[in-house]
């Protein structure tokens, strides 16, 4: 008995969307993460995009647990000499909290070009609105 492998032209995508408000970061992530890979999904196939679109809304009421607001620091370099730029949990989520749940759910993604073009499927909102109704998004509850 053989394994079953999809091919690209069987794959059908869906559209889901989560709520932030609420949740741990953390536990968010890893769940969008898993859609956009398409785990959740029979027809799994490691080395293709088998993932749906992920829509996550209220990305501002995210939450984390413990001291990480006041600790958690996200760094980036501009590429210049002494380009280091270091903001807190708090300052992003003021300034970008969007960001926030992109950074988490980057991270959770696999490396490379496959990773990269599974990646683009996610689509992440500071408030409730979100400019997707004509693809009929599916509320995902975890």
């Amino acid at each position: 008995m053989s394994s079953y492998i999809a091919k690209p032209s069987e794959i059908e995508r869906k559209w889901y969307v989560l709520d932030a408000e609420g949740k741990t970061l953390g536990h968010l992530a890893s769940e969008a993460a898993s859609i956009l890979r398409g785990k959740k999904k029979p027809t799994y196939t490691p080395f293709l995009d088998c993932g749906d679109y992920v829509i996550v809304i209220n990305a501002e009421k995210i939450e984390v647990t413990g001291k990480k607001a006041k600790e958690k620091i996200y760094k980036h370099h501009t590429g210049y000499p002494g380009g280091l730029r270091e903001i807190t949990f708090e300052k992003l989520q003021a300034k970008d909290p969007e960001e926030i749940i992109r950074h988490a759910v980057k991270g959770m993604m696999p490396k490379g070009p496959l990773g990269r073009q599974m990646y683009k499927k996610l689509k992440v909102y500071a408030g409730p609105e979100h400019k997707h109704a004509a693809q009929k998004p599916e509320v995902w509850e975890f």
